[in-house]
């Protein structure tokens, strides 16, 4: 979220060098997210916390009676809100290889592209921001909701990947770990993925 934020203020104060750049790591940290979904730790994979809409409009009605369940990893609501904030920014990050601002700055890949398509793209781009920041204003409140009213700490189970037992709670099943190493090397791919292509196809 900060590297989303740094984005964002670099582009509206005029420093697309930097604005470029975190677009690039932003990039790779998606990559490495949707990979990690995939082989990550037991609440970090997608087939332990997506469930159907039902699921999300039955928890949103139990929150709002007040009666909502306690969830080790993302509720039902949050896994899709998620979810979408990764589909947003994966989209902002690939229409800005091909964006342009018509004066000194291409998207790396523009010149693949042609000057109609590359058009559309930034538009898509330099609206879909104004999709990311609610998405991003929506995850504050959300998590301010959590912590204050809740007392759950959901800042810190993002950050650490664990969240305390609460009194009453059971221990949640098993299952599997994520692993720090593969974290930091499935990381390291994505960040050579993307800078490494971009260094040899862009401009």
């Amino acid at each position: 979220m900060l590297a989303i934020l740094f984005s964002y203020f670099s582009a509206q104060y005029g420093n697309i060098d930097w604005h470029v750049r975190s677009g690039k790591f932003i990039l790779a940290l998606i990559l490495f997210r949707i990979a990690w979904g995939f082989v990550g730790g037991q609440h970090a994979r997608f087939a332990s916390f997506l469930s159907g809409p039902g699921a999300a409009i039955g928890y949103l009605c139990a929150l709002l009676r007040g009666s909502a369940k306690r969830y080790f990893g993302h509720n039902p609501l949050g896994a899709w809100s998620a979810v979408a904030m990764l589909l947003v920014v994966l989209v902002q990050g690939v229409t800005g290889l091909f964006a342009t601002d018509d004066i000194a700055t291409d998207g790396p890949l523009r010149y693949l592209v042609s000057g109609a398509t590359s058009s559309r793209l930034t538009t898509i781009h330099r609206y879909g921001i104004n999709v990311l920041m609610a998405l991003v204003a929506l995850h504050l409140v959300a998590i301010a909701f959590y912590l204050v009213v809740k007392r759950d700490n959901l800042a810190r189970a993002m950050v650490t990947g664990k969240k305390t037992l609460a009194p009453g709670d059971a221990a949640p099943a098993p299952g599997p770990q994520g692993s720090s190493l593969v974290a930091a090397l499935l990381f390291a791919v994505a960040l050579a993925l993307v800078f490494g292509l971009l260094a040899a196809f862009g401009r």
